[in-house]
């Protein structure tokens, strides 16, 4: 589980994703005052996990969070990945989504939803490595970097 320590960390990857790449549709980075608010929010139910080296250096970070806020979708939860460029293709990603998966079975969730957004090919590879299965797509539901950008929905029954 993450720590409140990780949250800059964390941050400096989450804010590397939101102006290099499509990972995620936020077009403005988190301030550190919107990271401490993020992690509060993910607590309990809705943890963050993260991937640390030997140094106990943030690597990668995973997080659950609520589907929709109507009762009937109580028990399905999504999820979200990212590792810091540096540290792709070594099995981060996968560490921390197995753990999420852990997570939310453990916590009596039915379904994990993932949502992938632009043409983010490894983790879509990633999901699918996992047992999660192509739903649909979303077409042009999104607009960064002047370009129209669908959403990947990838569902696995826990």
């Amino acid at each position: 589980m993450a720590s409140p320590t990780d949250a800059e960390p964390i941050r400096v990857i989450y804010n590397a994703e939101v102006t290099d790449s499509t990972a995620t549709f936020d077009l403005r980075p988190r301030t550190p005052e919107e990271q401490a608010v993020w992690m509060a929010e993910h607590r309990g139910t809705y943890p963050v996990v993260v991937a640390v080296d030997d140094e106990d250096r943030v690597l990668g970070f995973g997080s659950l969070s609520a589907y929709r806020d109507r009762p009937a979708y109580a028990t399905t939860v999504e999820n979200s990945v990212y590792v810091d460029g540096a540290h792709r293709g070594t099995g981060v990603g996968r560490a921390l989504l197995e753990e999420l998966v852990r997570l939310a079975t453990r916590h009596g969730f039915h379904t994990m939803i993932a949502r992938v957004g632009g043409d983010n090919v490894a983790s879509i590879a990633l999901h699918r490595s996992c047992g999660f299965e192509l739903v649909g797509v979303e077409q042009q539901v999104g607009r960064k970097f002047n370009r129209w950008l669908d959403v990947s929905v990838l569902q696995s029954l826990l």
